[in-house]
């Protein structure tokens, strides 16, 4: 019977088998791990003839190419993690450009805002002044 075995999916998988021709034709069941908990069951490396040298490197092949499998799979999640990263730093963007914008635009409005009470009171000031010099008027000449 062969084994499985279940790792984490962040640890590297690593096969081990030897292509030698050994002199016990039943090697350990242990001996050809299948650690590929990732893939489905229909893609997991069906365990090779012992005595086939061409199923042996098949099998190997099989092996290396789920490695690589893995190793795409993980950098995959890796990018799509890096893009989910890249995509709320670009929504902060925007929210921040927006919200800039807006406080320009709020900024502007105070400004116009500000130059016109000034020149009010300006004008009052102005007014003010006149009104004493005739009320001065006024009482002088009372």
């Amino acid at each position: 019977m062969v084994s499985t075995a279940r790792v984490p999916a962040d640890k590297p998988v690593r096969i081990a088998f030897s292509l030698d021709n050994a002199s016990d034709d039943t090697p350990p069941e242990d001996s050809i791990p299948l650690a590929f908990p990732e893939l489905d069951q229909q893609l997991q490396p069906l365990p090779p003839c012992h005595g086939s040298l061409e199923s042996m490197q098949v099998f190997k092949q099989h092996c290396q190419i789920a490695e690589e499998y893995h190793e795409v799979k993980k950098e995959i999640a890796l990018l799509e993690e890096r893009k989910k990263e890249l995509i709320a730093k670009l929504d902060q963007a925007e929210k921040e450009t927006a919200d800039a914008a807006q406080l320009a635009r709020e900024f502007e409005a105070l400004t116009e805002e500000n130059r016109s009470l000034k020149l009010a009171q300006s004008q009052c000031v102005e007014q003010l002044e006149k009104l004493r010099i005739q009320y001065q008027k006024r009482q002088g000449s009372s």
